[in-house]
């Protein structure tokens, strides 16, 4: 969905600005009511990080605090509208680096009272698990499977503010997986996609990995064993590395991730109550291979499979504004001594095995 601006009077209500920092992505957008994304600004930090082979925490808070200002007001006006138009101002209050955090909650804060609007602390996550809501309307309820480089997890999404959580890692996230093979085999940072253009012309079938946990009872995720046999099948290998060693590592990683969230999702899909739709949401959602994956399943099972534009698969402010948008209409404001977190999981009665949330 692309940016627009419009009259005020013209948009449908409310208008939420939303600010993103909870990692390396500096963000803002206007969203209106009727889920129309009037602006989307993204500043993206990977050539900043991109020397460290990831993200430093530090680095990443110091360039939010240096831009987030300008790209608000970047965000305000390419939607065409002052403070005085916008309803209300929605940021990431959790969870995510703690530095980053803060600056974007500190920030609407200001704004919130400065203008004096209401303001909406937005669980990170919950901006993922709305954003299918916004690019296609799915109703309430859906499963969710939140893939990305800090979380995997899979939700029964009843409502606003409502998750269930059926199943996570029981370790390492997907999206880490995929960021440690790519640099065992020296194809850069951001893993995911750099995995993704090196599997396309991979052999999956060169290499013997393991498929952790699949076949087992529940629906929870594994990925530390598989990282290991992918370090040590990289080890075995002459140096050095060709690029068709690159890309049949890559291949078969990438099958067996697939194949491991396919086992799973079944699983989660099994444990509702009654058929509902698929949806899959986070930064490793933009992956083509789960996608496809995931379509499959979704037939087979005769129900709605809906995923993000990769845009808004990664971090952005348009999902943070949104999620605004169904709070706003649910009457649900925060204080403005709402306090940041690092951590703050979806669902709040769910056992947390060791997993990040």
């Amino acid at each position: 969905m692309e940016p627009s601006a419009a009259s005020p009077a013209a948009i449908a209500r409310p208008l939420v600005l939303g600010i993103e920092s909870s990692c390396d992505e500096t963000a803002a957008a206007v969203v209106a009511g009727d889920g129309r994304i009037l602006s989307d600004v993204v500043l993206s930090q990977l050539d900043d990080h991109r020397i460290y082979g990831g993200v430093v925490p530090e680095i990443a808070a110091r360039a939010h605090v240096t831009h987030l200002d300008g790209l608000i007001r970047r965000a305000l006006e390419e939607a065409g509208l002052g403070l005085g138009d916008i309803d209300a101002v929605a940021a990431t209050a959790g969870p995510g680096l703690i530095g980053g955090v803060i600056v974007g909650l500190t920030t609407a804060k200001a704004i919130a009272l400065g203008a004096g609007k209401p303001l909406i602390g937005i669980n990170h996550l919950e901006g993922h698990a709305l954003t299918p809501r916004l690019v296609s309307g799915v109703a309430f309820p859906y499963l969710l499977l939140l893939v990305s480089g800090g979380h995997c997890q899979l939700l029964a999404v009843e409502g606003v503010g409502r998750y269930r959580r059926l199943g996570t890692t029981i370790d390492d996230a997907v999206g880490e997986a995929f960021d440690k093979t790519a640099k065992l085999l020296g194809l850069g940072y951001p893993g995911g996609p750099a995995v993704e253009r090196a599997a396309a012309s991979g052999d999956a079938t060169r290499f013997s990995l393991p498929r952790p946990l699949i076949g087992r009872p529940g629906c929870d995720f594994s990925f530390s064993g598989l990282k290991t046999a992918v370090r040590e099948t990289v080890a075995a290998l002459p140096r050095p590395l060709s690029d068709r060693d690159r890309a049949d590592v890559a291949a078969a990683f990438q099958t067996v991730v697939g194949a491991v969230i396919v086992d799973r999702t079944r699983r989660a899909l099994d444990m509702l109550p009654a058929p509902c739709p698929l949806v899959v949401a986070g930064g490793v959602a933009a992956n083509g291979h789960i996608r496809a994956r995931l379509q499959e399943l979704a037939t087979a099972r005769g129900i709605d499979f809906v995923a993000p534009p990769l845009k808004l698969c990664t971090d952005n402010a348009a999902m943070i504004a949104w999620a605004g948008v169904e709070h706003f209409k649910a009457g649900h404001t925060d204080a403005l001594d709402l306090k940041p977190r690092a951590r703050w999981p979806l669902d709040t009665e769910a056992a947390a095995p060791g997993a990040k949330a």
